[in-house]
């Protein structure tokens, strides 16, 4: 099941529904996914940048501002975890990249449920297959 909840920021999210459809679309794709993974319970929090900070430094050391940090708890094929989001980041992202706020967001959410799949992004061409796969996605979108 896929879940939207808010800390510590007042967001609503449009379009849950066709969302949830998408990343479930995206986990069954064989392309992104030859392993066999099935989506199981994926939490989608939405937050403020304080509040991701927070997290960052409590959980990963890392004393610096991000846009999105997914706690990965998959057991076996099933994908489990939580993927954090900043919304004052994407915010921030969608005017620094010129696109709209919606598109920065659905990218952001597709990127955390890629690493509950397996995908990283530590090194240059890790960050590079990232990136391609968030773009495949996001044309795989149907709203």
């Amino acid at each position: 099941m896929i879940s939207y909840f808010t800390e510590d920021i007042s967001f609503k999210f449009k379009g849950r529904l066709a969302c949830k459809s998408w990343i479930k679309e995206v986990i069954n794709n064989l392309e992104f996914n030859n392993r066999g993974l099935i989506p199981g319970d994926i939490n989608i929090i939405f937050c403020n940048d304080d509040f991701l900070l927070k997290l960052n430094n409590q959980y990963l050391k890392h004393n610096h501002y991000t846009d999105v940090i997914t706690f990965d708890s998959s057991d076996n094929k099933r994908i489990n975890g939580d993927v954090f989001i900043s919304i004052d980041s994407v915010n921030y992202n969608s005017k620094e990249y010129k696109c709209e706020f919606i598109d920065e967001l659905h990218r952001v959410i597709i990127h955390g449920v890629l690493h509950l799949m397996g995908y990283n992004d530590s090194n240059d061409c890790q960050r590079a297959q990232m990136r391609e796969r968030e773009d495949e996605a996001l044309r795989m979108r149907k709203f």
